[in-house]
């Protein structure tokens, strides 16, 4: 019997994996438990590449390269998908996310958010940290920036700007909570600095469009491009593709729901 199950399972899987079009994400997710395959695994990267795209674009610009955040979070999106398990309930967007931000900070903490600072500088601060003690104790009174600049024999100008720089050696986390003296929820320090940048959404959703654009097939693609970036009506797109007007808007409707849907997807991220 067990010679006789073994050709039918084979069989299965190649008829799966030469129809992957035609599964849903769940119903591979359930194939993907079972069987362990990494052709499956892929098509699954290849589905939910998107939501590792997005999340690296969002920690760009904080002294990592956005190449080296995009490997680091597809890896994260590989250890979802083996880890998640369908019977659950949740979604896997909601459960990748987490993952992949998780990969991304670890990433941080591990390689990025410290500056280099010169050699001149790192042996000035500590040789400040040094004379701030030792004068302390001759003069029974905190030293001024004159006190160590005559001391160490410099410009009160490199004690100021090696002062300066030595807090980048322990750089304050974005998460930092202050408390609020009113009663609304604490305050965190990304709540204090820097500002949501107006061209991001603008960018996301040109990156939106460019990416739902490549998976539309010729006729598509035209119908969008003619429609809502040349201005042409549908009789006239009708006329040029030899249908009817009817037609075109049937297919253009068929098009904008394809985009919401895809929409939704991401927001639920």
């Amino acid at each position: 019997m067990s010679v006789e199950s073994t050709p039918q399972k084979d069989y299965e899987i190649k008829d799966v994996l030469r129809n992957l079009d035609n599964y849903d994400n769940n119903e591979l997710f359930e194939i993907y438990e079972k069987e362990n395959n990494i052709h499956i695994r892929n098509e699954l990267i290849e589905r939910y590449i998107y939501i590792a795209e997005i999340l690296s674009k969002k920690y760009t610009n904080r002294g990592i390269e956005y190449d080296d955040l995009f490997q680091v979070a597809s890896l994260g999106l590989i250890y979802a998908i083996e880890r998640f398990d369908l019977s659950r309930g949740f979604k896997f967007s909601s459960f990748a996310t987490p993952t992949i931000i998780g990969e991304i900070k670890k990433h941080f903490r591990d390689k990025g958010w410290a500056l280099r600072v010169p050699r001149r500088i790192q042996v000035l601060s500590k040789k400040i940290n040094v004379t701030k003690e030792k004068l302390n104790q001759e003069l029974q009174r905190i030293p001024t920036i004159e006190d160590i600049a005559n001391y160490l024999k410099c410009t009160e100008e490199e004690v100021l700007e090696a002062m300066e720089a030595s807090h980048v050696y322990s750089p304050k986390s974005l998460d930092i909570v202050f408390n609020s003296s009113s009663d609304d929820k604490n305050i965190q320090l990304r709540d204090l600095v820097g500002e949501d940048d107006k061209y991001y959404l603008l960018f996301e959703n040109k990156d939106f469009i460019d990416r739902m654009i490549k998976k539309l097939n010729e006729v598509e693609r035209k119908i969008i491009m003619d429609r809502y970036f040349k201005n042409k009506t549908q009789i006239i797109v009708a006329n040029e593709l030899d249908v009817s007007q009817m037609t075109i808007s049937r297919m253009e409707k068929k098009i904008i729901n394809k985009f919401k849907k895809e929409y939704d997807k991401i927001n639920d991220i």
